[in-house]
């Protein structure tokens, strides 16, 4: 696993040695029919290419049951078990600030009251209660709009500031079971590249079997391919795992904006390790064991906190904003199983970080000929 040598922290909080590096660099050519549109009926079932970046063409099609067997004796497996919460919601404007309505045009008045849709992304105060979202159609719905949603109404907000890039600040108007209340009339939050509404069944397939601690707005996706059968034979291996928490929010899948990556900056997201968790990476590290991160989120939750903790992984919770590309010397994880990511992403730029950006790239373009699923409910990869 290639490293750079730590020389500077750049923009976003990465302590790389490369400027200068163009987002362009990461893109890649994707049939739209790869991208899965649907879960496997079974999680496990998902193929799983092995990236060996020790060994020159180190490229290997498995099966994701063959992960536990992947493993080396030793290693500690790392898991995000963030609970993703139905965070889209579907309402109505208020259109209270709106221009007077010709009564002789009834439609205009069904415009401005018509469909919204509001991506919960992050809980920025509980009292009141306020959320940082993103809202469809976003230039018609403005400061001091009125948001209805439920077919009672059951939640009502106001939109009260507005961000760079159209995300807005709204203040709910808090009953006494919030998150109850999104249970019942929220929906689960799939990514805009799924071109179908959500069902019934979504509620728990974007859902990893191990998540606990509710806050995600999208799933730690590489989590999802595990089953309790496969979680059981790593026992039987006496494969070490570890759980820390990583709030998926904005910080994950937006968009970069930038020509040149180190003037990308990344939102912070909420994250905590228990002392159970450091004490375990602890132990690893001293034992000179491998700690391989299941998902990118995973990956940025220990390294950030090893930036903090100067080098050391320690209990504790907080805002993490580490945007990792090409050039940031790692100092926890030494293995990644991953998903594949969309192009000129912060993630895949992650990615190519930690098995360096020709072996990953060379490896996306072996998973587009071999016709690999993509995405959220696709395929994965374990890159060492």
């Amino acid at each position: 696993m290639p490293e750079g040598a730590a020389s500077r922290r750049g923009v976003g909080g990465c302590p790389c040695n490369l400027e200068g590096v163009l987002v362009s660099d990461f893109h890649y050519e994707l049939p739209e029919e790869l991208i899965a549109q649907e879960p496997l009926a079974d999680r496990a079932g998902s193929r799983l290419l092995h990236v060996d970046t020790a060994k020159a063409g180190g490229l290997e099609d498995r099966q994701f049951r063959e992960f536990p067997e992947l493993l080396r004796p030793g290693d500690l497996v790392v898991f995000n078990n963030t609970r993703v919460f139905p965070a889209r919601l579907y309402g109505r404007r208020g259109g209270m600030r709106s221009q007077p309505v010709s009564a002789q045009n009834p439609a205009a008045r069904e415009f401005l009251q018509g469909r919204i849709e509001v991506l919960l992304t992050r809980q920025v105060q509980r009292e009141p209660n306020e959320w940082e979202c993103l809202v469809r159609p976003g230039r018609k719905i403005g400061l001091g709009e009125q948001l209805f949603f439920g077919e009672h109404d059951e939640l009502q907000a106001e939109v009260i500031s507005r961000g760079e890039f159209g995300e807005r600040r709204i203040r709910f108007a808090a009953p006494p079971d919030f998150f109850g209340v999104l249970e019942k009339i929220g929906h689960a939050p799939l990514p805009p590249y799924i071109s179908r509404e959500d069902s019934s069944g979504d509620r728990e397939r974007y859902q990893t079997v191990y998540a606990r601690e509710r806050g995600s707005v999208a799933a730690p996706t590489a989590g999802l391919h595990f089953t309790p059968e496969i979680l059981a034979r790593m026992r039987e291996r006496a494969i070490e795992t570890a759980e820390v928490t990583l709030h998926v929010g904005l910080g994950t899948f937006q968009p970069v904006r930038v020509e040149r990556v180190e003037e990308h900056r990344l939102h912070s997201e909420a994250y905590s390790i228990s002392e159970e968790a450091a004490e375990k990476i602890a132990r690893a590290r001293r034992e000179s064991r491998r700690v391989v991160a299941v998902g990118t989120t995973t990956v940025r939750t220990l390294e950030y906190a090893a930036l903090q903790g100067n080098g050391e992984v320690r209990a504790g919770s907080g805002e993490a904003n580490l945007f990792i590309y090409p050039g940031y010397k790692f100092q926890v994880v030494r293995a990644l199983l991953t998903n594949f990511h969309l192009p000129q992403s912060t993630l895949l730029m992650l990615v190519c970080a930690l098995g360096g950006k020709e072996n990953v790239m060379l490896a996306y373009g072996h998973a587009v000929r071999e016709r690999y699923r993509f995405y959220s409910y696709g395929d994965c990869m374990l890159v060492e």
